[in-house]
């Protein structure tokens, strides 16, 4: 017996597929463990009966389901609430009416949260540099059971220069733009990130978010193009699944070092960039190997790295991905829907969201890029006042996690996202062993 669980309700078909048409089997729970009476099932037509598996002494039939997402974009207050229990979110947005313009979003935004403090500015410099700091002493004192810790801190605090060279590359971070552009390239550095190749991509993905093939960050996989890699589906299906978490290195890879991916008037730009990297590695690397040893590089430099890419490709999956959320055609997308009701605000720890000077508090961010960091707060608060009743919003849990990683693989237009189990079972072994370890705690 094979169960969907879409709508709160149930679909059985038997060996040979075929639908068995005329009862509706409610269920109670919106995902999870569910439970179908007997003696509805009794109710199948004869001709159906083969394919009905008799219990000896049970009065109910036990299937555990996998949540399927339903037809969107969803105005039922009561099914967007049964979809927050279901995806780990707090609260789902309503759909944004049509008419409502990014411009007049921003407009209800206090001017106060635009303007650049030069003090502010190199307070989240110093934090970064001190816990960047305390990271690598850690590293240095603790025993080998004790690393890991050090290296997660580490891998946290290098994350907060990211954030540095991303105000920089908004031109949020001073009213002097040379100076940005310097601090910009600087605090890439240890991450190997071309300053400004990644400037370029990444203001594509503000000017494109959420829109299909033109947004430069992730967006769901296209039938076509994995039908056309038989060769590499199961490395789209591992990509998109298990190690999701650190695909940034992938997209990190693909799209920075690329001479051939960048418009004629970026080059020159792109070139000392790439000089600057190339730079710090003919360099940097070296040093550290002669002073440490290639043990050494890997625990002070590719650990901490490798945390800073978890936080990277979590804080992307987690901004604009989650089965209500659609990608849309050129033809289609909305700005003001893809910046407000396509974004996801997500609160994780206290010292997260410290080292990472609130590059979680993602929504005002997309809304307008000229927010520096430290005004994100203050402007979420605003658009919570004015538009809260549009905004997703979560805490970073278990639950949110998994149907990322279970659910939003392949794009359909009907239903946003439909998972690799359902295209194709054959070799989605990764995502059904991710749905059976995978807490469920939200």
């Amino acid at each position: 017996m094979a169960c969907t669980l879409g709508d709160s309700r149930f679909l059985l078909k038997g060996n040979l597929h075929k639908p068995i048409n005329g009862h509706r089997f409610v269920s109670s729970f919106p995902t999870g463990t569910s439970y179908l009476k007997w003696e509805v099932l009794r109710q199948c037509k004869a001709k159906h009966q083969r394919y009905v598996i008799p219990l000896r002494q049970g009065k109910t039939v036990k299937s555990v389901a996998s949540p399927v997402t339903a037809p969107f974009p969803v105005d039922d207050a009561q099914q967007r609430k049964e979809l927050c229990e279901s995806y780990g979110f707090r609260q789902i947005g309503e759909p944004l009416p049509d008419d409502v313009t990014l411009k007049n979003i921003i407009d209800t935004l206090p001017k106060t949260v635009f303007e650049i403090d030069d003090v502010k500015a190199w307070k989240s410099v110093l934090i970064s540099a001190t816990s960047y700091a305390l990271g690598i002493f850690m590293i240095s004192k603790s025993p080998w059971y004790l690393l890991p810790l050090a290296w997660a801190w580490t891998g946290t605090a290098v994350t907060g220069f990211f954030v540095i060279g991303h105000d920089c590359a908004h031109k949020s971070f001073s009213k002097n733009k040379l100076l940005e552009d310097i601090v910009g390239t600087l605090a890439f550095l240890p991450l190997i990130y071309p300053y400004e190749p990644w400037r370029f991509k990444h203001d594509r993905h503000h000017a494109k978010t959420n829109m299909l093939n033109e947004d430069t960050a992730w967006h769901p996989v296209m039938k076509t193009h994995f039908e056309e890699s038989p060769i590499f589906q199961k490395a789209i299906v591992y990509g998109y699944g298990p190690i999701r978490p650190i695909m940034s290195i992938s997209h990190w890879l693909i799209w920075h070092f690329d001479l051939n991916k960048f418009r004629p008037s970026e080059i020159g730009r792109v070139k000392i960039s790439l000089a600057c990297v190339f730079a710090f590695m003919a360099i940097g690397w070296p040093l550290i190997i002669y002073k440490t040893g290639i043990v050494g590089w890997i625990k002070f430099w590719l650990m901490p790295w490798l945390g800073y890419h978890f936080w990277m490709s979590t804080f992307t999956m987690v901004h604009h991905t989650a089965p209500h959320i659609p990608f849309k055609s050129s033809e289609e997308w909305n700005a003001a829907q893809a910046q407000l009701n396509g974004t996801v605000h997500c609160d994780y720890p206290k010292w997260i969201e410290i080292l990472c000077h609130d590059i979680n508090v993602h929504i005002p961010h997309h809304v307008s890029s000229r927010i520096p960091s430290y005004n994100l707060r203050d402007a979420h608060k605003s658009l919570q006042e004015n538009w809260g009743k549009y905004l997703n919003e979560a805490s970073w849990n278990w639950r949110l996690m998994k149907t990322i990683l279970t659910i939003c693989h392949m794009y359909n237009e009907e239903r946003n996202y439909i998972s690799f189990e359902e295209v194709a079972p054959e070799i989605s072994q990764p995502i059904t062993f991710l749905k059976r370890v995978m807490p469920d705690y939200a």
